[in-house]
């Protein structure tokens, strides 16, 4: 399986278009920023606030949670507000666990995006060993309760998110599939096959994980997974990590995940999680962006499968997996390194100075002491 043409140069991956209100994802389109406000959905003219605060930056959609179907309602007033005040940003509507906020949003934003982990399932966190019958059963019960939202959705004709997040997978999944990439993966591809069975296809998937190489994994699983499944299943991709956090590091861990699938070609829009004003994901999203403009465009389909085919041929390494390169063991004043041994460190002098006095006879720091 591949996830990206080309290994060692960039190609963005090739997308169908999903209109967003009247922002296009994926095809053409450049990679799009987006953000979520933090306040009440309840506080109408905060959320117009924050909404409007953040285009104003350069965020291309906007993300509003509505848990209840009482905030799912107020949505048409936060629309209808910044429509008034002659913002045409798309408003997104957050979902996990409400299939009636979810048909009460999808009255008024332009994308729904719902969780496949909680939509339908309450987590229960029972051992069950499904039959493939039982499982099958599971499926009709999953499609009732998520086909009246397809259909709205494809009425209304707004996009829809099926964005998996690795800590809330159905005890379905996770009997099935285990707390893995291939969970995750799975869960969406459930939830793709009954929007497509109905002949929705305005749909983009995410896989969402606050630890960078859960994430990381999981893409690059689904976008092998889709490629398998035919040159139709090309939806565009979001990208995120799940709470990244604050300061440097968020920013770290977040050029890590999103960074390392963007170089991939993979991603079609962003979002950088931070536990800070929304305002300040723009500027770090748009450089992660950046960091890729300047790459190949998409190239056409049948480039990117010539291609695929070559590198088939010529680069032999398992990319679901992990393998450390097989080295020689080599010895480095005195030191063993390569071979067996475990990854070396290399700190400047002046630092290691530092620290000396908290390294034990071993070479390793003492309990409870950190650099």
């Amino acid at each position: 399986m591949n996830y990206c043409a080309d290994p060692f140069s960039y190609h963005r991956r090739v997308s169908r278009e999903v209109r967003v209100g009247n922002v296009g994802v994926g095809g053409d389109n450049p990679i799009r920023v987006q953000s979520m406000i933090t306040c009440d959905t309840m506080d109408t003219e905060a959320s117009i606030a924050q909404t409007i605060e953040l285009a104003e930056v350069g965020c291309e959609i906007v993300r509003i949670t509505a848990p209840t179907v009482k905030d799912a309602a107020n949505l048409q007033h936060i629309v209808r507000g910044l429509r008034e005040r002659g913002c045409d940003v798309p408003i997104v509507a957050d979902i996990h666990f409400k299939p009636e906020a979810a048909m009460e949003a999808a009255k008024w934003v332009d994308k729904v995006r719902i969780n496949p982990g909680n939509y339908a399932d309450s987590k229960k966190f029972k051992i069950i060993e499904y039959s493939d019958e039982q499982y099958a059963a599971e499926l009709t019960r999953i499609r009732q309760r998520f086909a009246p939202l397809v259909e709205l959705c494809k009425e209304r004709g707004i996009a829809m998110r099926i964005g998996t997040n690795h800590g809330s997978l159905s005890d379905r999944i996770m009997n099935r599939y285990g707390d893995t990439p291939l969970g995750m993966v799975e869960s969406a591809l459930e939830f793709a096959r009954i929007a497509r069975d109905l002949d929705y296809h305005a749909f983009i998937f995410s896989m969402k994980s606050s630890n960078p190489k859960v994430m990381i994994a999981a893409y690059r699983l689904l976008v092998a997974r889709l490629s398998e499944e035919g040159a139709d299943w090309n939806y565009p991709i979001h990208l995120g990590v799940t709470e990244a956090g604050e300061g440097e590091d968020a920013r770290i861990k977040s050029a890590i995940g999103i960074g390392s699938l963007l170089a991939d070609g993979i991603g079609d829009t962003i979002r950088v999680s931070l536990t800070e004003d929304s305002i300040h994901e723009i500027p770090v999203a748009k450089a992660l962006v950046d960091s890729v403009a300047a790459g190949v465009s998409p190239a056409n389909s049948a480039e990117i499968r010539h291609r695929q085919r070559s590198e088939v041929r010529n680069f032999r390494f398992d990319p679901f997996s992990y393998q450390r390169r097989t080295t020689k063991k080599l010895e480095r004043e005195g030191v063993p390194v390569g071979g067996d041994e475990l990854v070396r460190v290399v700190i400047r002098k002046e630092q290691h100075e530092k620290i000396a006095h908290k390294i034990d006879q071993d070479g390793r720091l003492q309990a409870g002491d950190r650099f």
